[in-house]
């Protein structure tokens, strides 16, 4: 990886190119990130960087955390998150991360935390087909179905998709085109949606397909 960012999903609009055509487009509001650490493979056993973003009172901090930003001289920051790069020479501690990390064009991949959908049935969570809506099935039309048959194998097997709690959890969208990048207010516009709701913190990543 050669490079990555913090960010905050502001939500979806629409943009149109030179031709005219409608794109959507999540857009996100990437840094500006400051750089709270450097791990080198001497030290660490590995290179990666660390950035830190949106401010926080540091009351809202532990005794450890508000240890770490001293030592590195920087102000205190809510998220934080390391990104393992091929080459971190060009980074310093206290330095800033912007939006124009990013160009047009690139591709990247973003990774946040999706709508918790709570307890869900097997139809919405798993999207399994109802039953027939014939005379004696209902009221069960949603229903998962046979589950451990007769005396084979007489139980249920490890892994069926049956209800339970969706959402909620990390997901990763893979390979997303970068449209537009206003440097100014520190904005990336990415073609498509991406995972989590509006204020959700997101990270986008250089493109492992790409």
């Amino acid at each position: 990886m050669k490079k990555g960012i913090i960010g905050k999903k502001i939500g979806m609009t629409q943009i149109f190119d030179e031709v005219g055509n409608v794109i959507p487009v999540t857009v996100i509001e990437a840094g500006p990130c400051v750089v709270a650490q450097i791990k080198t493979a001497e030290n660490d056993g590995y290179d990666a960087v660390q950035l830190g973003f949106s401010d926080v009172k540091d009351k809202h901090l532990t005794k450890a955390e508000k240890g770490h930003f001293e030592k590195a001289g920087v102000a205190a920051k809510k998220y934080l998150k390391e990104f393992r790069l091929d080459d971190c020479s060009g980074y310093t501690v206290g330095a800033a991360v912007t939006a124009d990390l990013f160009a047009a064009g690139d591709k990247v991949d973003v990774t946040g935390i999706t709508k918790g959908r709570g307890y869900t049935g097997a139809v919405k969570r798993w999207n399994h087909h109802t039953l027939c809506s014939t005379h004696g099935v209902g009221p069960i039309h949603r229903e998962v179905g046979s589950m451990g048959a007769n005396s084979t194998p007489s139980r249920v097997y490890k892994n069926k998709k049956m209800a339970g709690q969706y959402g909620n959890e990390q997901v990763t969208v893979l390979n997303l085109n970068v449209v537009k990048i206003d440097k100014e207010n520190n904005i990336i516009a990415v073609k498509g949606a991406i995972p989590g709701a509006r204020g959700g913190i997101v990270v986008l990543r250089d493109s492992v397909k790409a």
